[in-house]
């Protein structure tokens, strides 16, 4: 998944993910590696707030490109921050784009929660080099997998929210799990801008 909306104002992903809006100014695009979107923290005070970071962590010593998405959650590279919570964070999303640019990948397709219109993405952020987060990524579902062999965002259900941000590694571990897929919708799609 190197693609995904975010069709809603800063105002309205707040209420959605019970967050403050922090002075966000986002109105609602598209958001691909390397540009700058909306994520949800919670802060020492225990508040969520929106802050801006941009998509793509910057790599290990001997990478060339930026990490966007966590697959092994083992790696000394993450585990670390995964153990943390002042660096976990919801990724706002209101749909996401799978499959068209790799060997085995379907046509494109786009996935979203009918029951949801702004749901989220659990993510890990950091502020080295750059303000920036990486989404958390888990096996594909059966729509998922048709569309893109292997992996799907790790989605969260609103209750686990909180459990994401502040609970323990060994609890919030569990999340990292495909989504049910009765409860996603699916259809014909390509990115509506670069």
């Amino acid at each position: 998944m190197n693609f995904y909306r975010l069709d809603a104002r800063a105002d309205q992903i707040a209420s959605a993910l019970g967050a403050d809006t922090n002075g966000d100014v986002w109105g609602g695009g598209d958001v691909a590696p390397g540009q700058y979107a909306p994520v949800v923290i919670r802060g020492q005070d225990g508040v969520r707030r929106m802050v801006p970071r941009q998509w793509g962590v910057p790599p290990p010593p001997r990478g060339e490109h930026v990490v966007t998405a966590v697959r092994n959650l083992a790696s000394p590279f993450w585990i670390g921050t995964l153990r943390h919570t002042q660096f976990r964070c919801l990724v706002p999303v209101t749909r996401y784009l799978e499959g068209g640019s790799r060997p085995g990948a379907g046509a494109p397709r786009w996935f979203s929660l009918p029951s949801a219109p702004i749901f989220a993405f659990a993510g890990i952020w950091r502020d080295s080099e750059v303000a920036s987060f990486a989404v958390l990524t888990t096996e594909a579902n059966g729509p998922a997998a048709r569309n893109r062999p292997g992996t799907m965002p790790v989605i969260l259900h609103p209750e686990d929210y909180g459990l994401w941000l502040s609970g323990d590694w060994k609890l919030a571990r569990r999340l990292a799990a495909p989504f049910p897929s009765q409860l996603m919708h699916c259809e014909p799609g390509r990115p509506t801008a670069l």
